[in-house]
């Protein structure tokens, strides 16, 4: 597809437009509520995502120049150019411009239960950042664009905009090779990804991993989150929880049992995590929910 819709848009002047429509009979489960171009450069640019009323909603944000930062449950995260931001409201974490920077980016702000389940599964997969591919990031473009151009005059169009900018990254997330099968990666690394995805059970530690890889600690958790874009200890958490969803959709275990498998004493315990990552309980989401992501 190469980059038509990305020239597109960086062709049009700074902007923010709001979307908006009469509640109908029909209730539409993906809509965007805003999008925009935008270039800052105050430090008073910032938002919190527990401060940002009770409206749940999502942000995707693909940084064109310049550099944020995202504190992301406590990790600090940069966003570079090329960098894809992904995060839902509400929820611990803070996109900031770091003092005497600059940032350019453009975005969509999401609304609706489909596009915020799909959103909180691609994170809790592949986490917060994303390095989307070049043609689905002219898809993702393509969105703001259409959006911005006033292709969102009625609520279906609307709606089919929303899906396609969610439909861009989970097809770029699950085209994308598992890091276990890629060869151009270190063979300690996919060792320890391997041992990984064959082990989902265990309550593997960072020393554990470490030991399988044959690496100093400082150097394989420096080498291990620059590789798989996650420190070990999220990864594995990630890894978890993806089985998790894949068991909950195609087998007819029960909670419990899931829970078990992958190492949960406490079914309590599994159910919270379970709703860290995907923001609804094992039940609603095996009810509910399409596990989409590889």
């Amino acid at each position: 597809m190469g980059k038509f819709m990305l020239t597109r848009l960086l062709e049009l002047p700074l902007q923010m437009r709001t979307v908006a429509f009469p509640r109908g009979r029909l209730t539409l489960r993906a809509m965007p509520a805003s999008g925009g171009i935008e270039q800052v450069a105050s430090p008073s640019y910032s938002w919190d995502g527990r401060r940002r009323g009770l409206t749940p909603f999502a942000v995707i944000q693909h940084t064109l120049a310049g550099e944020g930062r995202l504190d992301y449950e406590g990790r600090l995260l940069p966003l570079r150019a090329g960098d894809t931001m992904l995060v839902t409201i509400p929820h611990e974490h803070r996109y900031f411009l770091p003092p005497g920077g600059s940032w350019s980016f453009f975005y969509l702000v999401l609304q609706g239960q489909e596009a915020l389940r799909l959103v909180g599964e691609i994170i809790a997969v592949a986490g917060p950042v994303l390095q989307l591919s070049a043609a689905n990031l002219d898809r993702f473009a393509g969105c703001v664009a259409d959006l911005l151009g006033g292709a969102a005059a009625r609520p279906a169009e609307a709606s089919a905009i929303a899906y396609r900018a969610v439909m861009a990254l989970v097809d770029d997330l699950s085209s994308a090779a598992p890091p276990s099968d890629d060869t151009t990666h270190p063979p300690w690394f996919r060792r320890v990804t391997a041992y990984i995805e064959a082990h989902p059970g265990e309550g593997l530690t960072v020393e554990q991993l470490t030991a399988i890889a044959g690496l100093s600690r400082a150097h394989f958790v420096r080498q291990f989150t620059r590789l798989a874009g996650a420190p070990p200890s999220e990864y594995v958490f990630r890894q978890r929880m993806a089985r998790a969803a894949r068991l909950l959709q195609a087998s007819r275990m029960t909670v419990l049992e899931i829970a078990e498998a992958l190492g949960f004493a406490d079914p309590n315990y599994f159910a919270k995590a379970f709703r860290r990552a995907f923001d609804v309980s094992p039940t609603e989401f095996r009810q509910t929910g399409l596990f989409t992501a590889a």
